[in-house]
């Protein structure tokens, strides 16, 4: 808390005091909020400088909180992945988690979100053509099972180059998905023939080269609801407000905050 007037004002080295405080921006509306925990969704902020029409904006501080204010996802796979049928679509899986803040890989192929928000899905996936011809491959994406609308795109990798030479693409491309939170996306598949599938390369020599994974996939958020950190103030009053937030149980998500008017 930095220096305060009365009501009516003060000594004029009081309010020089106070003047040269705010010119190095040490203004009196600061404070710091920890969120509640047990699952909960709301908190009570308590503050005689809150009024019914503040404007109380957070900055995460602490680890925990600033973990939620970022979330990311990194996953792989290390394997073949193949049709066995032409009218079958096959969700895409993985077996690695390079990194995961906030989102976590469930299922083998489903990428979960803890909180709600606005994701940017990336993927890089290695197919492979042993036919003779070129092949329609088709990638889209599932929101919690479902196809989500306008989110197909098809690929077509050129007939194999010969007998036991099979060609190679890379599909690749981002997408927007709006998620709630404890949502699931997967990206899914289907090919016009069998011979087409999805291949993993492992080290090489002569030059050393890492391996090659079949998928790659990349997750995060890139805007929130109310506010990116998804906290923000649902009601208030004279005093108090209402801090609506993402189900916490974690202990020390500790918020700094600053309010305005």
């Amino acid at each position: 808390m930095f220096r305060s007037l009365p009501a009516f004002g003060g000594d004029q080295r009081a309010v020089a005091e106070v003047v040269r405080g705010i010119m190095d921006g040490k203004t009196n509306n600061t404070g710091t909020l920890t969120l509640a925990t047990g699952g909960a969704t709301s908190t009570t902020l308590t503050d005689r400088r809150i009024g019914p029409d503040s404007v109380i904006l957070f900055v995460p501080i602490s680890s925990a909180s600033f973990a939620d204010s970022a979330p990311y996802g990194a996953f792989q796979d290390g394997t073949d992945q193949t049709a066995a049928s032409t009218t079958v679509a096959y969700p895409i899986t993985f077996d690695t988690t390079d990194f995961s803040n906030g989102i976590t890989l469930s299922n083998s192929s489903r990428l979960n979100v803890k909180n709600a928000g606005l994701y940017n899905l990336q993927f890089s996936i290695q197919f492979k053509n042993t036919t003779n011809d070129g092949q329609d491959i088709d990638v889209w994406f599932r929101k919690n099972g479902t196809n989500i609308a306008n989110s197909n795109s098809r690929f077509h990798p050129p007939p194999r180059k010969s007998s036991g030479d099979p060609s190679h693409i890379i599909a690749a491309l981002n997408f927007f998905v709006d998620m709630a939170a404890n949502d699931y996306v997967e990206i899914v598949w289907r090919t016009e023939n069998t011979g087409v599938s999805i291949e993993h390369f492992g080290t090489s020599t002569s030059p050393t080269r890492p391996a090659v994974p079949s998928v790659i996939a990349t997750m995060n958020l890139v805007g929130g609801g109310a506010t990116f950190n998804g906290i923000y103030a649902s009601s208030q009053g004279q005093g108090t407000a209402t801090i609506t937030h993402f189900a916490n149980s974690t202990a020390n998500k500790t918020y700094r905050y600053a309010i305005i008017g």
